[in-house]
């Protein structure tokens, strides 16, 4: 039995391997703010535990559904499942950042930025590759 996804390619790759980052960061956000926090780091912004939580419980359902499609990337509904939850992402913490202004360009905020619109561009650039 083998435990890495089977397709051709290194996008499944990516996938799971930001899917074990991101539950890690689910337990974390589950067990204290401080991640969380450099990520909303604006001046007059404050981050609860329950923010913490609540961010932490969509980034564990957006793990999963990235778990999904890297296991199976050729399937086009589990793929656009995958490929939705990067655009959520990028359409959050750019809004957090330039409009409401909880966030703020720096260390925190770099990583999800990058991640999401690498992760969004690699995913339409490769569609036709994957999903038959």
């Amino acid at each position: 039995m083998t435990y890495l996804p089977q397709n051709e390619g290194l996008l499944q790759y990516w996938l799971l391997l930001l899917s074990i980052v991101s539950i890690g960061n689910s337990v974390q956000s589950y067990l204290t703010t401080s991640y969380t926090r450099r990520v909303y780091s604006a001046p007059e912004t404050t981050v609860t535990p329950l923010h913490a939580r609540t961010f932490g419980t969509y980034t564990a359902l957006a793990s999963i559904i990235r778990l999904y499609a890297a296991y199976n990337i050729t399937d086009p509904v589990v793929y656009q499942l995958a490929l939705w939850t990067y655009v959520v992402a990028l359409g959050h913490f750019y809004s957090e950042w330039l409009v409401f202004r909880t966030a703020r360009f720096g260390e925190g905020l770099v990583g999800p930025l990058v991640i999401s619109m690498g992760s969004v561009v690699w995913m339409l650039a490769q569609w036709g590759e994957y999903v038959r």
